[in-house]
């Protein structure tokens, strides 16, 4: 049973991996840039709404 879980963690690891490689190689610089800013930016984004 351990195994099966071993495995299904695995094709989760590889299919993470492989969308990261996908998007990272399709998307521009911009669009990677903004998008890597993301969890840097979401502080100040929730107190401009709140003020």
């Amino acid at each position: 049973m351990a195994w099966f879980i071993f495995a299904g963690d695995m094709l989760v690891m590889l299919f993470m991996t492989v969308l990261v490689i996908w998007v990272g190689t399709a998307a521009s610089r911009k669009t990677l840039d903004f998008s890597a800013r993301i969890p840097l930016n979401d502080d100040q984004e929730v107190k401009q709404t709140h003020d």
